[in-house]
């Protein structure tokens, strides 16, 4: 096993497994039940499948889907709900705090005011209190989606993805995470703490749902080779001949953009809530979804196009004839060489 592939994949994995263990922390100290500690138990799974990846794939990642991203998302995501919920039904003791000065925020926690006997714990305190719950919530959501783009960039390539599809997945994966937390930070913000609690988990589901995009790869991974891309007259069905693009329009409809859609509309109409980037973004996920039909329209179209040539071409007896003698061509030169 290559030794930067090795320390890439346990690098990654603990970043992961830190990230996730101060989810668990702030968890404990805002219900201050230390039975809150068992959520550590989900990064078992975690750790079990990086001695597995190690040892089986020599620690490289899977090319259509990473247990190791959502294994992550599993360890982090009960936590996120937690502190999410306690934070909707203490809305209005938690908007009352307004620390603003982050500069003085870490200098309390580097420099805490206390002797050396309790400095251990006086740090987690100021830690804990030196920024508002949710900006609290904010960083997590933040960190996590950073991490996810960043995790997945040192994970090792797995078999038959190529850098450049991972320089493309990167960069879908940027886009996703942008809206993902715009959708969260400002949707949630805009529920009051009378609004129906139901509507918060309605939103918490949806963005559980919306994650589910980071572990899956098929929207640029394609497993046909350029030979059969390029060879016009082996074009088979529709799904195998536009599978990256038929994922997509499926992220986009039912994954992202549509969930986030009926979400917003939702918002404004049961809860008569309207301001200007509600607005804004929902009419972008309306715009995104129409294009995506109008997308999924074209390419049945021209699909049905190709279909109509390739049957033009194989009733062509002149065609036949010269795709014969190109495949016995092909079949000489082999015996030659």
């Amino acid at each position: 096993m290559c030794l930067f592939s090795f320390l890439s994949a346990v690098i990654t994995r603990f970043l992961f497994i830190l990230v996730s263990l101060i989810a668990v922390f702030r968890v404990v100290w805002v219900q201050d039940n230390n039975y809150y500690w068992l959520l550590t138990l989900l990064f078992l799974p975690l750790m079990i499948e990086m001695i597995i990846t190690l040892r089986r794939q020599d620690g490289k990642d899977y090319k259509w889907f990473s247990p190791t991203i959502f294994l992550f998302l599993i360890s982090i995501i009960p936590s996120i709900w937690i502190l999410e919920l306690h934070h909707q039904e203490n809305k209005d003791a938690d908007n009352q705090c307004n620390r603003t000065d982050y500069a003085k925020s870490l200098d309390r926690i580097i420099r805490p005011n206390t002797s050396l006997q309790n400095l251990p714990g006086d740090i987690t305190k100021n830690v804990n209190e030196a920024f508002c719950p949710n900006n609290w919530i904010l960083a997590l959501h933040q960190i996590l989606l950073i991490l996810l783009i960043i995790g997945k960039w040192l994970l090792p390539l797995g078999d038959g993805v190529t850098r450049d599809q991972l320089a493309q997945l990167l960069l879908i994966f940027v886009g996703t995470a942008a809206d993902i937390l715009e959708f969260t930070s400002e949707t949630l913000d805009d529920l009051n703490k009378d609004n129906s609690p139901i509507m918060v988990y309605i939103i918490l589901a949806v963005w559980t749902w919306s994650m589910l995009q980071f572990p899956c790869h098929f929207g640029v991974v394609n497993s046909k080779s350029i030979d059969e891309k390029n060879y016009g007259i082996r074009k088979e069905s529709l799904v195998s001949e536009y599978s990256t693009d038929l994922w997509d329009i499926v992220e986009t409809l039912f994954i992202q953009d549509g969930p986030f859609l009926v979400v917003r509309i939702t918002v404004m109409v049961y809860f008569g809530l309207f301001h200007q980037m509600l607005i804004f973004f929902t009419v972008k996920n309306f715009l995104v979804v129409i294009l995506s039909l109008y997308r999924l329209a074209v390419i049945c179209q021209d699909s049905k196009s190709s279909r109509r040539e390739l049957v033009e071409v194989n009733n062509d007896p002149q065609v036949q004839v010269d795709i014969t003698e190109s495949d016995e061509d092909e079949d000489c030169g082999v015996r030659l060489s």
